[in-house]
């Protein structure tokens, strides 16, 4: 059953999951094209490094499609699944390369138009990854998630697979190491006051 691409925009990640497994391409298209950019974005911040992140990804939607058929429906959302399958390809890899270079790390897109402003914004971005480099593997997790992919707390806690409060304490201990790590640079990076 090949449903058209704007009636699946509106169907959950699950049911998606299902109609491909039962066969509908469609289905794997509009899924792709919803958790692949959440996904790249993560391993990308988790990594820093943008053809890693693509590689991280791309296993990951892999391992999806190869889980469709035996997926068990209501046991785990599909986003926090995936999560949880990228978090691991990612701390995989970070212990077989410790030492990453941050000058690999593709500068951020910005709409902000004038010079001066892009690249303040892309020198905060630098300042942002570096410090987030810095902070341990599990505080970073949680940090980006929470922070950067806008995630709740119970949705990180079933990703990382620790508990809502180990999750608060990660994301409360990475924040103030983040605080502390760029206030030397504060003037630097434009923000004067407060």
């Amino acid at each position: 059953m090949d449903m058209a691409f704007d009636a699946q925009n509106d169907v959950s990640d699950e049911a998606l999951l299902v109609l491909y497994a039962n066969g509908d391409p469609a289905a794997s298209r509009v899924l792709t094209a919803r958790l692949t950019p959440r996904v790249l974005r993560f391993a990308a911040r988790m990594l820093a490094d943008a053809s890693e992140a693509e590689d991280v990804a791309q296993e990951a939607m892999l391992r999806l499609w190869k889980t469709a058929p035996d997926w068990r429906q209501g046991e785990a959302k599909v986003s926090t699944w995936l999560y949880r399958v990228v978090a691991n390809l990612c701390t995989d890899r970070l212990r077989k390369t410790r030492a990453v270079g941050l000058d690999t790390v593709a500068e951020p897109l910005d709409d902000t138009p004038g010079a001066d402003a892009q690249m303040q914004t892309a020198a905060r971005a630098r300042a942002l990854e570096a410090a987030l480099q810095t902070l341990p593997e599990r505080q970073r997790r949680a940090v980006v998630l929470r922070h950067l992919e806008g995630m709740q707390n119970p949705e990180i806690a079933e990703i990382m697979q620790i508990s809502v409060e180990a999750v608060e304490s990660l994301t409360a201990r990475g924040k103030r190491a983040l605080a502390a790590a760029l206030a030397a640079r504060r003037a630097e990076l434009g923000y004067e006051d407060g």
